[in-house]
């Protein structure tokens, strides 16, 4: 018998890459139509497609008609509540999604076959920590850009491992932030590295259009699942399984 591990795990931006990619290429049509339903899920809302448009002679024909009023507040009220329904999708349903399609990412990482309904496994399980770990992760690298933009980045490398913690290991949104803190100490600049790379990948993939658009996603993402599973591995919190592979006996030769 002949014990062989698949893939090898190493926290550094060239291994992350190079076994995301295979990771990826092995469980492609899996992770494409993943990538797919993502794109389909976070494709803008389409609302009312109207609008009022003001020029120098509405204003010179004042006072308005009393059904330009109505029409104007019509249009304002469609627009906030429009406004108010996106805002829930993005914070409320979207990111069960993404989570969901972060963890199909990890266990195509760790020779797992890809399971479509991890997708929606967090309405069933962990929909309140996933919400919430969403929207601290958001406020927070939101407000460390806004007053200086190094320290949103580096929170933002720093809480790249919370989704996944969330999902992989069924932490609460304050201890996955946490987690995600000190698993990440040591590897910020190979994330920052990575991410930077991964937008002229984007760039790269735009240029051979819709398509190219999928697979560098794809492979993104499958990086990025392998970084964080190569720092499990490092830190001893994953153990690597091994697949066994039988080799034939001398009785099960074929005969000649």
């Amino acid at each position: 018998m002949e014990t062989k591990r698949i893939y090898s795990y190493v926290p550094s931006f060239s291994g992350s890459y190079g076994t995301g990619w295979k990771a990826m290429a092995d469980n492609f049509l899996r992770l494409l139509l993943v990538v797919l339903v993502l794109v389909i899920i976070t494709s803008p809302m389409t609302g009312i497609n109207s609008r009022y448009e003001f020029n120098a002679g509405d204003f010179r024909n004042l006072p308005f008609d009393m059904d330009d009023f109505f029409k104007i507040g019509a249009i304002g009220l469609a627009a906030a509540f429009m406004g108010l329904i996106a805002l829930l999708y993005y914070f409320l349903l979207l990111p069960v999604f993404k989570y969901g399609a972060r963890m199909m990412f990890v266990q195509a990482s760790r020779s797992i076959t890809p399971e479509f309904d991890m997708l929606i496994n967090g309405f069933r399980k962990g929909y309140l920590n996933i919400v919430l770990a969403n929207l601290l992760v958001t406020a927070l690298i939101g407000i460390g850009i806004v007053f200086l933009l190094v320290p949103g980045i580096i929170i933002a490398c720093r809480l790249a491992f919370t989704p996944y913690l969330v999902m992989d290991r069924g932490l609460d949104p304050i201890k996955a932030a946490e987690e995600s803190w000190k698993l990440t100490r040591g590897h910020g600049w190979t994330i920052f590295l990575m991410g930077l790379v991964a937008f002229f990948i984007y760039i790269a993939g735009l240029i051979c259009f819709f398509v190219g658009v999928l697979v560098s996603d794809m492979w993104v993402k499958s990086s990025f699942a392998t970084l964080y599973n190569s720092v499990l591995i490092e830190k001893g919190l994953y153990q690597v399984e091994t697949i066994t592979i039988d080799q034939p006996s001398a009785d099960d030769a074929p005969e000649a």
